[in-house]
């Protein structure tokens, strides 16, 4: 008759005892608010205003031209209309 694997560890720990939290450890933990699920791990902090993603069309010669100075071109574009509407500088 085949004897029965141990279903765990032989040495017992006392739940009460923590362990020690880790750098690694908090990178990789899951966060809640009360039941609510709010991230996984490190990752980009949430703004107070993120941008809007919205489509717009733009002229073939406009476009070519924005984006001729490599990427950022749509950066570039929410700073120049910025500008152009008195709400700062852009930058």
């Amino acid at each position: 008759m085949p004897l029965k694997k141990s279903a765990g560890s032989v040495e017992w720990t006392d739940p009460d005892d923590a362990p020690v939290l880790t750098e690694k450890m908090a990178e990789e933990a899951e966060y809640f608010e009360g039941d609510r699920f709010i991230r996984r791990g490190r990752g980009r902090p949430r703004l107070h205003a993120p941008k809007e993603q919205i489509n717009i069309r733009l002229d073939a010669d406009v476009l070519a031209r924005l984006r001729e100075h490599g990427p950022g071109w749509q950066t570039r574009i929410n700073d120049m209309l910025r500008v152009s509407l008195g709400l700062g500088d852009g930058g």
